[in-house]
């Protein structure tokens, strides 16, 4: 029920969720439903209001998403992915609520990409993984209006004027939740760059950019779906900056948004 996480309103509603605890967790395969019982008896202390409840709950309206079966079906396009997400009780819900941030006049930058943290970090990573990957052929206007809708533009990556990479990057560093997740990223996307160079920036400038593969794995992905909503994730710029700054820069930029790692 809206406005009330520990109550369902009738028996059919309980056991749908007992079912997806006894698929997903071993000790609630003997769980039975019975009338007129709250669920706080069922979940104890997991049932209050903080962080780690929400996330069950969240995984407990995922588990009843038809979206989240079919996301790993491949070649959709990002107007196929805005569909079916709008069409999906559970996805549309979150939707909305980000769309209720980042699609307002006057959106606020630090607000919108919480949002679209929040939107991807409360969703299985294939649903995720869909919905970031998602691409659109050159003259599909539907389509690229769609991707923009879902990928947080321009609100949440374009600030102006735009910043350079390497502010990006610094400024980055200087965050400690942002400098986990950078770590996080280079070591799973880039780690031949991590273990030629570390963190020295005057031996990351002699890499030539075109000549850095990615790993591209499952674990890369999911430091690049975790950078969505970080400054990691902002659009940036290696113009106006000087010649000696260029090429760290031009790597920089690269290494955040290449998208050939994920073609």
């Amino acid at each position: 029920v809206l406005g009330n996480k520990c109550k369902a309103e009738d028996t059919v509603g309980y056991n749908r969720i007992i079912q997806v605890l006894a698929n997903e967790y071993s000790e609630f395969k003997n769980c039975v439903c019975i009338k007129d019982i709250n669920i706080t008896t069922l979940l104890g202390k997991q049932c209050s209001i903080n962080k780690d409840s929400i996330s069950m709950e969240t995984k407990l309206q995922w588990g009843l998403s038809a979206l989240s079966k079919q996301a790993y079906a491949r070649n959709r396009t990002c107007l196929d992915v805005n569909k079916e997400c709008v069409e999906d009780e559970v996805c549309n819900k979150q939707l909305s609520l980000y769309l209720k941030v980042c699609s307002v006049k006057k959106c606020n930058m630090e607000e919108c990409q919480a949002a679209i943290k929040f939107l991807y970090e409360n969703m299985p990573f294939e649903v995720a993984q869909m919905m970031i990957f998602c691409d659109c052929i050159q003259h599909d206007e539907s389509c690229h209006r769609a991707k923009e809708l879902l990928h947080g533009k321009p609100c949440a990556v374009t600030a102006v004027p735009p910043p350079s990479c390497l502010t990006v990057v610094h400024m980055c560093e200087e965050s400690e939740l942002c400098r986990k997740k950078y770590t996080t990223f280079q070591s799973k996307c880039w780690r031949h760059v991590t273990k030629k160079c570390y963190d020295n920036e005057a031996c990351l400038e002699t890499l030539i950019k075109d000549d850095m593969p990615c790993s591209a794995n499952a674990d890369c992905k999911a430091a690049y779906v975790s950078n969505w909503g970080t400054m990691l994730h902002m659009e940036c710029t290696c113009h106006n900056l000087p010649p000696e700054e260029q090429s760290l820069c031009k790597l920089f930029h690269h290494m955040l948004h290449s998208k050939s790692c994920f073609s």
